[in-house]
């Protein structure tokens, strides 16, 4: 990326805007042509670092950015790593309990089926750790 703004929009963590995860592994993903290094939130209004590197460190305060979008997005997929977390865990069901739809798998599984459901035009987000 070129241009001071979006020497901002890196700094800050944030690209504005809804984005197809190009590809992921290596401890990060790539996605609005540039590379990034560690777990990220995707939604419709853009893509966002997430400090979240285990999935045990996966919880509702964690998942902020996606909460204050409740209304609009119709379903979070959370990428929970290398291996799925069971999908009746503590913070699936606190999602569920604020009015989120809420699918939980690996992240592989999430970064695809979110690409599938972004590109169908749905109002999806993507809570994705790093793999």
């Amino acid at each position: 990326m070129a241009g001071s703004s979006d020497r901002t929009q890196r700094t800050t963590g944030f690209v504005p805007g809804g984005h197809m995860i190009d590809s992921y592994g290596n401890g990060g993903f790539r996605f609005a042509g540039m590379s990034h290094q560690g777990s990220v939130i995707a939604m419709p209004t853009g893509v966002q670092s997430w400090a979240v590197s285990v999935p045990t460190r996966i919880d509702v305060a964690s998942l902020t950015p996606v909460i204050v979008e409740i209304g609009r997005i119709d379903l979070l997929l959370i990428g929970s790593g290398e291996k799925a977390l069971p999908p009746d865990a503590p913070v699936a069901r606190a999602l569920r309990e604020l009015g989120l739809n809420v699918e939980v798998m690996d992240t592989p599984s999430a970064a695809r089926t979110y690409n599938v459901m972004f590109s169908e035009g749905r109002r999806v987000a993507a809570a994705l750790l790093a793999i």
